[in-house]
């Protein structure tokens, strides 16, 4: 029997389950961008401003046209990274103009880390980074709740331990 899918379509029944990345490395990315952009804004208006006059305090303007761009442009990469948890492998996606999906097999990986450093623990969020035995498939999904990000590491680390014991 064939169910259907919210926008209309059959399902597949092995189509894996996307997780999101929560808002909360968005607001955080987002405030980074205001803060560094408006202390640009702020230099590039005040010091020309003040040395060479007031027509040249119009430097501010570019900072503030890269706020703008870069406030959406930041919104479409947080919405293009999602992950999913497969039965035997990890699946990580995202980009915008290059769209990268990258698997891990639980049994490649070595180490699971949870790292959360002093701006993304102000914002309640962490990262939980995978490592394999090739620099090249390691993977890292940034912006997670803690406790997701604990939840994912310890379900990960089950199950490169019980995939790798059958090597």
């Amino acid at each position: 029997m064939e169910t259907g899918s919210p926008q209309g379509g059959a399902t597949v029944e092995n189509e894996p389950v996307w997780t999101a990345l929560p808002p909360g490395l968005l607001r955080m990315r987002r405030m980074l961008l205001v803060v560094w952009l408006g202390l640009a804004a702020l230099a590039a208006g005040l010091v020309p401003g003040l040395l060479a006059g007031p027509g040249w305090a119009a430097f501010a303007l570019l900072p503030l046209a890269l706020m703008v761009w870069g406030w959406d442009l930041i919104g479409r990469n947080w919405r293009s990274w999602r992950y999913a948890e497969r039965a035997d492998d990890l699946l990580i996606s995202r980009g915008v103009l290059w769209r990268a999906v990258t698997v891990v097999p639980y049994g490649r990986m070595q180490l699971v880390e949870v790292t959360s450093g002093p701006v993304e623990r102000h914002f309640g969020l962490a990262s939980v980074q995978l490592h394999t035995a090739a620099a090249a498939t390691d993977a890292t999904i940034p912006g997670l709740d803690p406790a997701e990000a604990e939840r994912l590491r310890d379900r990960l680390t089950e199950l490169g331990e019980a995939r790798s014991a059958g090597l």
